[in-house]
């Protein structure tokens, strides 16, 4: 059977944030470790080794498939930090509009510093995220 490797650990996520190699990368994590905390009222905990996670949600999809992950979170990574909202929101793809400079993969959103979005639009993707999989993972 499939194990998932994001799981919520008990890791640090400031010992994690301090090991972030470039100060500026690390000055944004603090910023955004606040403003997702601010926002979801969730404590941060880190999600598999690079991963900082806000709240949870328990998913199933058609094909069986199931599992927890974060509702929202971000990781600084080398090359640019990775913002985590839900997939499959529309809402999300008109709140990106007016985001500021960024790129987009399947689930996440590449920015390579908060001075590169408008941080009100941040806090509105957030709150998006949040209500779109808890109205579409209801705790059961």
């Amino acid at each position: 059977m499939y194990e998932l490797k994001t799981k919520e650990t008990d890791d640090s996520v400031i010992e994690f944030i301090e090991n972030v190699d470039h100060p500026k990368k690390r000055e944004d994590a603090y910023r955004l470790l606040d403003i997702f905390a601010e926002v979801t009222g969730h404590e941060a905990k880190m999600w598999g080794q690079s991963i900082i996670g806000f709240g949870s949600y328990h998913y199933k999809y058609e094909s069986g498939h199931e599992g927890d992950a974060p509702l929202v979170g971000f990781s600084p990574r080398k090359a640019k930090i990775s913002l985590y909202f839900a997939p499959g929101d529309n809402e999300r793809d008109q709140l990106l509009q007016e985001f500021g400079k960024y790129t987009t993969g399947k689930a996440c959103v590449y920015i390579n510093k908060l001075a590169d979005v408008d941080v009100e639009v941040l806090k509105s993707l957030i709150k998006q995220s949040v209500s779109f999989l808890q109205k579409t993972y209801p705790q059961s």
